[in-house]
């Protein structure tokens, strides 16, 4: 089994930043696409960022230019630093990956997320 784990999330204020990582453990065999998700109040969980193996990024149109995704694959850790935030940031974000990990002798894929940080925005 694999695990993600979330943290760095918290209080700021607007304009202020914050960086979010995301660490996988378990018996891991590789990881594909790394990314982060964020989900507020009453809305739908939605794409923030995600990076490829290869290190190509895909953002939100929300965030570009404001935040930046990067992944220490010796570490199976994706990060996301969040710049200038704005209250509309303000949600729950999730960490997503897909893990290639073993079990026995078969390796198996799963698309895996975190429990979530929680990222208020707020004066």
């Amino acid at each position: 089994q694999v695990q993600l784990v979330e943290s760095g999330g918290g209080l700021v204020q607007p304009g202020e930043s914050l960086r979010l990582s995301c660490a996988a453990s378990g018996s891991i065999f590789s990881i594909g696409v790394m990314g982060w998700y964020r989900q507020a109040p009453g809305k739908q969980r939605d794409l923030v960022a995600t990076i490829t193996t290869t290190g190509n990024t895909n953002y939100a149109d929300s965030v570009k230019g404001r935040f930046t995704i990067t992944r220490d694959s010796a570490k199976n850790t994706v990060y996301l630093q969040m710049n200038s935030l704005k209250p509309e940031d303000t949600a729950i974000y999730y960490c997503n990956a897909d893990i290639t990990y073993y079990r026995g002798d078969f390796k198996i894929l799963s698309n895996s997320w975190g429990q979530g940080t929680q990222v208020t925005v707020s004066s």
